[in-house]
């Protein structure tokens, strides 16, 4: 049974960075394209940033890019999500997501989840 567990989630001022990590377990981390997803209290899951099986590939959501960047270790089982220059819009639940063939920005196209970290930018 392949298990998600997200950790580095915290309360940071604007500005600021955090570094959220995933690990994988259960499964050939290898094998998986991973992503990380993001809900703010009242609001849908929206798409981050994306990575493909080999890290050669990546994709990210126009309000990230220049201050967020995924990455991977296979040989650790796990993904990244550096974050820069945090807004306070940046505020959510950060959830980290796999599936050997989804890559692109729809929740519903990955099969695993994690359980999420909580990211809170104060202004």
């Amino acid at each position: 049974q392949v298990q998600l567990v997200a950790s580095g989630g915290g309360l940071v001022q604007a500005g600021g960075s955090l570094r959220l990590s995933c690990v994988m377990s259960g499964g050939t981390f290898s094998v998986f394209n991973m992503a990380w997803f993001r809900q703010a209290p009242g609001k849908e899951r929206d798409f981050v940033a994306s990575i493909t099986k080999g890290g050669g590939y990546t994709r990210y959501v126009d309000s990230v890019k220049g201050r967020f960047t995924i990455s991977r270790d296979n040989a650790k089982n796990t993904v990244a999500l550096q974050m820069n220059s945090l807004k306070p819009e940046d505020t959510a639940v950060y959830s980290c997501v796999a599936d050997p063939f989804a890559l692109g920005s729809v929740p519903n196209a990955y099969r695993y989840w994690g359980q999420g970290t909580q990211v809170t930018v104060s202004s």
